[in-house]
Parts: structure tokens; sequence; C-alpha cells
């Protein structure tokens, strides 16, 4: 059994006089009837009066404060209507209204929300309590409205319970779109969700990063907060604050809380960009007290005030600062401006906020357009006598232009589409129904017929999507002066779909470059170069410029890091803008260091073939014949020759071939060189040694050729095995910062290693036989000169280890080339340059008599120390003294001594005997160890 609950409402009308209602009728602002009845829920007052903090009984209270805006909504809806009952969208079928003021309260607009549900044509205002409403006929079929989310949300919930359709043209907040809260609403403007994502978009398309945000203290208000921090965040964008006002003015912390607000964006000095999501009357008042200090920002305006007119009238309010808003997409506004043309003869008798308004036009007749709406205003908010008087019409009809002044495009046409959208519905329910009668249908099947509608007006095809939203787009206002007036001017439309923002003309991109120029940032740009260092750990917007180092760079404002270059190919300097690429270098042909050593290399040339003329033209000569022979002599310089020659391919870019041939080639050539000096140091040691024994050694050790094939052929077999396994390639070397180093990768530091190692061994072995003959006589001491040539090659080389492991860049090969030069210059002054001075300076002694002298003398003063050290030796061991008959009485140590000077002449100048008649061949064996 159905439990009856008797509604009983009382509300005081909102007109002037405000009196306590006697009958539910009195209920309803504006009223017509209809074979379907659509409710509208409007705030035409903005609170309501009470004189206590909170309300003591449960009574409506008298509202105050009449919306010159929202009234011409109401006329929007009501021209709507009766649009379509003039068309013949919906033949014999008459649409009928019920329009309620909510006051801005969530209580008032529950209570006519109650009326909406309340039981069809009952003699009483009841409403049914069932199990089962599919069979329930309420008062209404749909309804549109209300425009704050708040009271949206509160009805929406009520209206649920019978599933009728609520259609809003302005509740915007996203929880909206959730059907599972919300199934019955629906909406003809996009979800917050969109214009929170345009704003930020807009707001980082600016390049503003530091902003500040207002927003009422209610479920649209945080709603939109929330949703806007994380679409900023997600556009690198930080808010410095976030101030909530209450959401109604009845609220007596409203003006206190504005002040804070105002000291807020005082002392965020930085903050130049301040999103509003407010109710008109919160941006009347906020931008009153702003203007009064001064305060001059740049204002993001929600769909909520964007247009409001009676925010642009307020004086001197372009000090403000500029304001750039969203507003839904206006539609053709031609009809809605001739209806309000003729609305002081439209009937008002079922229409009591018309009638209000002409009372509040009558006392404010005198008043200019400019401050009319300030005038009604303040005589909405005390009790007029409520007189209709002929002159009411008069001053009615001489004042429509200023109702069109203050018509919101945007919303107007959001309320015709949801108008439009019932239309469409009832006729789709009404083609195999009699819609005449009003219990052809009930609410809920015209929220299915509703959510598949699709209907065109002007051409464009709307319809409601799986969210029960109609997403239309938005437009982009500025407020700019033209004429000394305050304009609402569209700069551009935003594509939802596309996340873009449409810009037409020239003129608008201006206005967008203008904005630009206006700073709202925590901190200063970072300019190309540098990049962003966070200070404050909260805000990533806070950051300290820093230079981009070495081989990164930023080429944008405001990076956040710096990006790293190709370290193999590129570079950059501190605080570059973009990379550069690396300058491959090598040792060129044309560098002055080059240039130097390839000098000194074909000096040392013009020294060898010098050397080389000066011997051929000098065969003959004992010291020619001394040097080791001819083709020794030649081999030897052959060698020096190659070893300059070697250094032509340390120069110029490196090739693989370049890097294959130069080790080698020096390798095998100087170790040829070595090993011939080796043999003419053997055979030095071999002519002028009188140890029997080291005589006997050294003659089995000397073959000159095998020896010279022997140390040559290893090194060649140490090189050819260096090539097949780890040859030397060409390598580019990226280390360094700027440059890269093109150079020859040595393949195997061991292979290179045990190459010069093997070339130090037979130096030092060359060097020890050399030291051993180095007491030769004084013109023809080729030992001593051969002793100093490898002295210089150790030290060359030795010091070339170090030097050359720390050294890097394209003057490495150098450092070899330097220490070719070194050791090759050494050897090749020390064993030929003497000679050569005594060839070409000291003729005199280059003669076989006076070679054979200084040997006869050399041989003679090494006999004699021989026999005296055989002397004292036997003397040392005997202490006798043997005499010697058949000398005369001299001692037997003399002898000895004779006999071995004789033995030594004999053998030194064996090969001159039989032309000079001094003696004759006394030991072939030694014979063959003549140094000519």
């Amino acid at each position: 059994m159905a439990l009856l609950i008797t509604l009983i409402t009382c509300f005081v009308i909102p007109l002037a006089t405000s009196q306590t209602c006697q009958t539910p009728d009195d209920f309803v602002a504006a009223t017509s009837p209809g074979h379907v009845i659509i409710g509208g829920l409007f705030a035409i007052h903005e609170k309501m009066l009470s004189s206590e903090d909170y309300p003591r009984r449960p009574e409506i209270q008298k509202c105050v404060g009449f919306e010159i805006s929202i009234f011409l909504q109401t006329l929007a809806m009501i021209h709507s209507i009766e649009m379509i009952n003039n068309s013949t969208l919906l033949s014999g079928i008459k649409l009928g209204y019920e329009i309620y003021d909510t006051c801005t309260e969530v209580t008032v607009a529950m209570a006519a929300a109650l009326r909406f549900l309340s039981k069809f044509n009952s003699s009483r205002e009841i409403m049914e309590f069932k199990c089962d409403y599919s069979s329930y006929m309420p008062r209404v079929k749909a309804v549109i409205g209300a425009g704050y989310s708040e009271i949206t949300m509160a009805v929406s919930r009520m209206l649920n319970l019978q599933l009728m359709p609520q259609v809003s043209y302005e509740s915007t907040a996203e929880i909206l779109s959730d059907k599972i809260r919300f199934p019955s609403f629906l909406r003809t403007v996009p979800s917050d969700f969109y214009q929170t994502k345009a704003m930020a978009h807009l707001i980082e398309k600016s390049g503003w990063n530091w902003i500040g945000i207002i927003a009422t203290d209610d479920d649209y208000g945080r709603m939109a907060l929330n949703t806007f921090a994380v679409q900023t965040t997600a556009n690198n964008v930080c808010i410095a604050f976030k101030e909530v006002l209450p959401a109604f003015l009845s609220d007596n912390t409203i003006e206190v809380r504005i002040n804070e607000t105002l000291e807020k964006i005082i002392a965020e000095a930085q903050v130049n960009v301040i999103v509003v999501f407010l109710r008109q009357f919160h941006v009347f008042n906020l931008f009153s007290k702003a203007l009064e200090r001064n305060i001059n920002k740049i204002w993001i305006a929600s769909d909520n005030w964007s247009t409001a007119t009676k925010i642009t009238t307020i004086p001197n309010v372009k000090r403000i600062g500029k304001v750039v808003g969203f507003t839904f997409r206006r539609g053709n506004m031609s009809s809605f401006h001739s209806f309000l043309q003729k609305l002081h003869i439209f009937p008002s008798d079922n229409n009591k906020v018309l009638n209000e308004y002409a009372t509040l036009l009558s006392a404010c007749a005198y008043v200019k357009d400019s401050d009319l709406s300030q005038c009604i205003s303040n005589h909405s908010q005390g009790t007029l006598a409520y007189k209709v008087n002929k002159d009411i019409e008069r001053n009615f009809s001489l004042r429509n232009d200023f109702l069109w002044d203050y018509t919101e495009p945007g919303l107007v046409h959001s309320i015709q589409l949801a108008v439009l959208a019932l239309g469409y519905a009832i006729r789709d329910l009404c083609q195999a129904r009699d819609c005449q009668n009003p219990n052809a249908f009930q609410p809920w099947e015209l929220l299915d017929a509703l959510k598949n509608v699709t209907f065109t007006d002007e051409g464009n095809s709307f319809h409601f999507d799986a969210h029960g939203d109609m997403n239309t787009g938005y437009d982009v206002v500025l407020w700019k002066e033209i004429d000394g007036h305050l304009t609402i001017t569209k700069i551009a439309q935003y594509d939802l779909k596309n996340d873009v923002f449409v810009i037409t003309d020239q003129e608008t991109k201006n206005e967008f470059r203008n904005l630009k120029q206006i700073q709202s940032k925590c901190s200063k740009e970072c300019s190309p170069g540098q990049m962003k260092k966070t200070t404050r750990s909260q805000h990533i917007c806070c950051y300290e410029c820093v230079n981009c180092p070495e081989n990164h760079y930023s080429n944008q404002t405001d990076m956040d890091h710096c990006l790293l270059c190709n370290n193999e190919t590129q570079w950059a300097p501190v605080r570059s803008t973009a990379c550069f690429e690396k300058e491959v270098e090598y040792l060129s042909w044309n560098d002055s260091l080059a240039i130097l050593l390839l000098a000194l290399s074909l000096l040392g040339i013009m020294f060898v073939l010098a050397i080389g003329i000066i011997f051929t033209r000098n065969l003959n000569t004992p010291v020619v014949k001394s040097s080791g022979g001819l083709l020794v002599c030649y081999v030897i310089l052959l060698c020096h020759f190659l070893n300059f020659a070697s250094t032509g391919f340390f120069i110029g870019e490196p090739q693989d071939f370049t890097c294959k041939t130069r080790q080698t080639f020096f390798g095998v050539s100087f170790t040829l060189c070595i090993s011939c000096i080796l043999v003419k140091s053997l055979k030095i040691l071999l002519a002028f040694s009188f140890d029997p024994k080291l005589q006997n050694f050294l003659k089995c050790l000397y073959k000159p050729i095998p020896i010279i094939f022997t140390c040559t052929g290893i090194q060649v077999a140490i090189c050819t095995i260096w090539l097949i396994f780890a040859a030397p390639a060409v390598e580019e070397n990226v280390s360094l910062p700027r440059v890269i180093i093109l150079e020859c990768e040595e393949g195997s530091i061991l292979a290179f290693g045990i190459m010069l190692g093997y070339i130090a061994i037979l130096a030092f072995i060359c060097f020890i036989f050399a030291f051993k003959g180095r007491k030769l006589p004084e013109n023809y001491n080729e030992a001593k000169f051969i002793t100093f040539g490898m002295l210089i090659y150790f030290i060359a080389w030795i010091t070339f280890v170090p030097v050359y492991a720390t050294t890097f860049g394209k003057y490495l090969p150098a450092v070899e080339i330097i220490v070719i030069l070194i050791s090759n210059y050494g050897i090749l002054c020390c064993t030929f340059f003497p000679k050569c001075y005594v060839i070409l300076y000291k003729q005199e002694t280059n003669t076989k008599s006076a070679f054979l002298k200084m040997i006869y003398s050399y041989s003679s003063h090494s006999a004699s120390s021989l026999a005296m050290s055989h002397i004292s030796l036997d003397s040392s061991s005997s202490n006798i003294t043997a005499t010697n008959p058949s000398s005369g009485g001299r001692p037997a140590a003399w002898q000895e001594s004779r006999d071995i000077r004789a033995q030594a002449f004999a053998h030194t100048h064996r090969e001159n005997a039989a032309n000079n008649g001094v003696m004759k061949s006394m030991n072939n064996n030694r014979s063959s160890s003549l140094p000519f």
C-alpha cells in the first residue's frame, strides 16, 4: 500500500514584496500549461536573506538580489519552448513549463524537486512512495537546470528515484559524467575536464608556469580545482596558491575570505595569472575590492562569469587587468533578440519574475543604462511596494536594449539546445502515442529517447555521448576596451577532440602574442644554453638557471636537463645551445712541427748521401777500409737512409697501409743497421784482442753474413707475426673533448714492445763489444764512437717509453719521429762523421804509412803492457828473477815482452810487409781480422 507523504511547501515569492506563500502555486516563478510539462530551475536571486547565522525554523527565507543574467536565462527557456510550440516539430502537442527560482540555495532547489516529483493531477501536493515507479506519473516529464553544479547534484539524486530526465545548461562538474551516481542527468555543455584542460593548455602555450587559483567551497569548485591541478601538473605549470571562498553569499565569512585572498594575491607578487572558478556574485565582490587595492593581473575566467555583463560594467573594471575567458559556443541569437524586443507585450499573469523585473525597472526608471543593473540590485535587497502602473510598460519597452546587453549568448544557446533535445525526444516518443494525453509516457521512457536523440540546429548535428554530455566546445574570449567601452571579443575556438586552439585571423594571433609578453613565473626564464636546477622541493617551477656543462647543450628555454652531445663525434662548450662536429686532427704535412721534422729527416738523408759520396771517392784510403769494408759501409748508410725515410710514414692522414708499414719498416731497417754495426764491433774486437782464448772465441763467433741475416730475420719474423695476428689499423680517438684524433692503433702493444726490445738487445750487445774495443788508436777509434752512438740510442729510447705512454693527441707520432731522428743521427754522427773529418781535414793521417805507424805504436804499447803483466804475475808467484844466458844477462820478462811486441807488430802489419819490408807474415790465423 502506497505511503502518502504530504508536501507542505511554503515559498516566499521572489518579488520585491516578498510575501509569505499561501498555496504551493506561490512557489512557482513562471508557468504555462501544456500537454507535456517541463520543469525549470534557475537561480534568479543570488541569496536568501537571513538575520541569523543558521536556520532555526524549517522555513525557506526571503530571497534577495535579483540577477538580470539569470532572469534572461529563464526567458531563454520560455522563448525556446514557445519556438517549438509555434513550429511543426510537435504537431498538435503543446509544451508547458513550470519554472522555479532556487535562490542559489540547495534547500530551495530540493523543495522545487519535490514538487516536480509530486503526483500529476492530484488534488493535494503528494508524492507516493513506491518500490517501482515505472508507471508513476509525476507532475513534470523532465527538468531543465539547474545552473550551479552543487544544486544540480542535490536535485539529480532526488530525480534519480524516478529516472526523470534532468538536462542542465551550465552545470559542468566532472563528477556529473558518472552515470552510476547520476543516471538521469544530461547536459548540453562539456565537462569541466575539458575546460580545465583548455585552461592548462592556454597557460602553457602562453609561457606561464606560476599561477594562482580561486574557487568556491562546493562540489563544483573543489572538483574544478583538483582537476585543474592535475592538468597543470601535466603541462609543467605550478600553482602558487589555492584560495577557496564560501559558495554562498549568505555565508557571513565571505567578506573576510575575499580580503584574505586579496592579501595573498598581493603577497605573491610573481603571480600575474589567476584562474577563477567562482560565481558571478563572487567575482563582482572580488573585483570591486581588488580595484580598491590597485591589483592588476591576468584573470582566467571560467564559463560561469566569462561573459557576465554585471562584471564588465563595474566602474573602472578595465584597471583590473586582462581577462581571458572560456564560454560555451554561441548560436544564432536573432530570434531571441526579437523576443526581447517584444517582451513588453508578453503576458505576465503567470510570470512572477517578469512582474518583479517590471517593478524594479519602474523604480529605476530614471537611471542611466550604465547604472541600471546596480540600481536593480540595490532595490531588490529591500522592500518595494508592488504597484503596476501605466509607466511600467513604457519604461519596460524602453529598456529592452539593456536586457540584450546582459545576454550571455553561450548560455542562451545551451538552454536552446536543452529544450530542442527534449522536443526531438518527445517527438520520437509521440510518433506512436497520443501525447495529448498527459499519461502517454513516463519520465524514464523520455530519458531513454533523450539518450539516443540526434538533431540538427543551424546545420550542426548534436547528440549526447555515453556520459550524457554534449561536447560542443568552447569559445575563448578577451575583454577589450573599444571606444572607451569594455567589450567581450571572441579570439579563438577550442577544439575538444584535438586539444587545439583554432585562430582564424591575424589580429587574434597578435592578441595571443601580447598575452605571452606578460610574465608569470616563479623563476626567471632559463635561456638556451642553461638548464633548470630546482630550489624548492614542492615546486618544479621554482629553480635556478645553471649553465650546461661541457659536451652538453640546451636549445630551448627552460629546459629541465641539458642534452648530451654524441661524445664520439660532437662537442659543446659550457653554456652551449648546440653541438658542434669535432674536427678530425692528425699530424698533417703542413703542420709546423711536421715540417720541422721532415726538414731534419731530409737533412739526415742529405748527410747520408754526402757520406756515401765521400766514401765512394776515397775507397782505397785506410779510413774507408777500416770502416768494415765497402759493402758493410753502404749497407749501414742504406739503413740510415731508410730510417730517415720511414719518418714520412708517421706524417699525414693515417691509412691502413701506412699504419702497417711505418713500424715494421723502421724496425727492420734499424735492426739491419744495428746488425751491421754489431759485425763491425766484433771485427774490431777480434783485430785488437791479444788474449788467445778470447780470440779463439771471437773467431768462432765472427760470421758476418750469417749474423746479419739471422739478426734481421728474427725481426722480420716478429713483424710478420705482428701483422698477421694484430696488425696496426687506423683508429679514431674520441677521448679528447673537441677533436677526433685520427691515429694508428698499434694493434698489439706487446708486439710493439717486443720489436723495440729486440732492437735494444742487439744494441746492448753491440755496446758491450764496442766498449771492450774502446782503446784503439786515437784517430781510428771507431769502437769508442760506436759506444757513444749506442749510449745516445739508449738514452733516446729509454726517454721515449714514458713520454710515449703519457702523450696523447695528434703529436703522438711526432714523439716517435723525434726519437728515431735522435737515435739515427746519434749513430750516424758517431759512426761516420769522425771518419769524414779525417778524410777531409786530416789527410796526412789517412795514409798507409801513418796508419801502420800508429798501429805499430799501439800494438807495441799493448804488447809491453801484456808482458809487464806476465812478469808481475811470475814475480808474485815465485819471488825470483830468471836470467837468460843467451841475452847477455837481461831479464826473461823483457825477452818475452820483446817477443810479444814482435808478434803484435807482425800480426798487425801482415798485409803491408811485402811492400815496405818490415816483416813477413807471422800468424795467418790472426791476419784475417786486420782492419784493412
